[in-house]
């Protein structure tokens, strides 16, 4: 079953202006990882240093093997230099009966 993953961060003011790049850096590596559906980035219209990743994944172990891989020295990024706050991670399933 597929896995839908919210990726909920907030950027330190100072740091808005290089997130795109670091934002491009990161999540070229997270799309390339086997098992990714696709990614997309939102940002808040009413806070620029609020942005929400969204991933798409093909299953919940895809996910925890790209969560295991990102918390290696090889899998590191530069993300959580960007962040004012620990990311929040909200994983979803679909609910095909609604």
């Amino acid at each position: 079953m597929s896995i839908t993953s919210l990726l909920d961060l907030h950027l330190k003011p100072e740091a808005v202006a290089d997130a795109p790049a670091v934002l491009t850096e990161t999540l070229e590596a997270t799309r390339a990882f086997e098992g990714n559906l696709g990614v997309d980035v939102l940002r808040d219209a009413a806070d620029e240093a609020h942005v929400l990743v969204l991933e798409r994944w093909e299953s919940l172990e895809a996910d925890d093997a790209y969560r295991a891989w990102r918390a290696t020295p090889e899998g590191a990024s530069r993300l959580g230099e960007l962040l004012s706050a620990p990311p929040v991670l909200t994983r979803f399933t679909t609910d095909p009966g609604i």
